[in-house]
């Protein structure tokens, strides 16, 4: 670390003033500011009880202006943090080793890639980004972590954590890129007939049930609604056992906060919310997170959690839309598989090798699933695609 520069941490994202925030974290990100962490910290979904304890970390200048920021968690679980360490545990613990506590930067309970090293451009920006990667380092050692993680960054901050001694992982998700459709029924037109035909059946039988289909921003939905939409959120954690993170009062707060940042789409049977489709979106992207469904019907799960937030990009000009993790069912739709990365600082030399030989054969087998699973993809031989790689 230059000796101009100091680290320091602190317990909360509201003790990191606001200014700090819109002057290092990119314009109009919907996680990344002044409000999604401190909400999801203090109405508990990112808190000590639930096993999140924020430490974030400050590099300072000679002149103590805040130059740098690193948004850090204490973990000791694997829930909500998407880089998918599941076996890790037990590896650690057939070497008489404990993996848990951890350290994370992450979005908590969302798997949304973006900047997680927060650094103004200029002459001193590298600097402080090794001090504070050096920071992160050191806090493991302290705190007695096994390891800090740094959940779906650039591709740019990937390859220079690589370069900082952090080890890369390797994931798949599946994307929605628009080369420029103009409409849905350009985007469909790309579309093979059998595939085509497919999807404008699900829409009829959609658009047949009765079903009313609303599109409402964050500051269009009265925080009473809440409650109701929360509990149709719910029922999808409840139907596979799982605990679901945020309350109504948290969706009510990110609403207020976010306003047009945040995107719901309702559907109403008799007026009353049957099924919810929870979004975010940034100038350049939608990313939706969050679904729950009262009933059965039939095409429903596709129209509000993939059609609607089509629509809704090529309106909007959105140029992506991400619909959260895993789900090869997508593929119907047209998202596209895309490799992300993780980085991840093993302090134990010995598991660090070992989980490097890991983490190299798990590259090779993301690759292979990735281009396997693009040859199922519904367009045209002759339709004019942009992909990510």
């Amino acid at each position: 670390m230059t000796a101009s520069l100091s680290l320091s941490s602190v317990p909360s994202a509201r003790d990191i003033p606001r200014p700090v925030w819109e002057r290092l974290a990119p314009a109009g990100d919907p996680f990344l500011n002044a409000d999604f962490l401190m909400i999801v910290e203090t109405q508990g979904a990112a808190a000590a009880a639930s096993g999140w304890t924020a430490c974030h970390l400050l590099a300072s200048d000679a002149g103590g202006g805040i130059v740098g920021l690193l948004p850090l968690y204490g973990k000791r679980h694997s829930h909500g943090d998407f880089i998918y360490d599941w076996a890790w545990p037990a590896a650690w613990r057939q070497m008489g080793r404990a993996y848990y506590p951890k350290l994370m930067s992450c979005l908590p309970h969302t798997p949304v890639g973006g900047p997680r090293l927060l650094v103004a451009d200029g002459a001193s920006a590298t600097a402080v980004r090794q001090a504070l990667v050096a920071g992160a380092k050191a806090l493991v050692g302290r705190l007695g972590a096994s390891s800090w993680h740094v959940a779906l960054p650039t591709d740019d901050e990937a390859e220079w954590l690589q370069g900082e001694g952090l080890l890369l992982s390797h994931d798949v998700q599946f994307h929605w890129i628009d080369p420029g459709w103009g409409d849905f029924d350009g985007y469909l037109a790309s579309f093979s007939a059998a595939k085509r035909r497919k999807v404008r059946a699900d829409r009829r039988r959609v658009a047949e049930s009765g079903l009313l289909l609303e599109t409402r921003h964050g500051d269009q939905v009265e925080a009473a609604e809440w409650p109701l939409l929360h509990a149709l959120y719910a029922s999808t954690f409840e139907r596979f056992s799982n605990h679901a993170a945020f309350s109504a009062n948290c969706f009510a707060d990110l609403a207020l906060a976010l306003g047009q940042r945040m995107v719901v789409f309702i559907a109403r049977a008799q007026r009353v919310p049957v099924a919810v489709a929870i979004c975010f979106r940034s100038d350049e992207a939608l990313f939706g997170r969050y679904w729950g469904c009262s009933g059965n019907y039939p095409g429903l799960h596709f129209e509000l959690c993939f059609h609607q937030g089509i629509e809704y990009c090529l309106r909007h000009g959105l140029r992506r839309f991400e619909p959260g993790a895993g789900g090869e069912h997508k593929l119907a739709r047209g998202f596209q598989p895309t490799v992300v990365r993780s980085a991840h600082w093993i302090a134990d030399p010995g598991m660090r090798r070992l989980l490097a030989r890991h983490l190299a054969l798990q590259e090779e087998a993301v690759v292979e699933y990735r281009d396997a699973a693009a040859d199922h993809l519904p367009f045209r031989h002759d339709a004019t695609v942009q992909r990510e790689d």
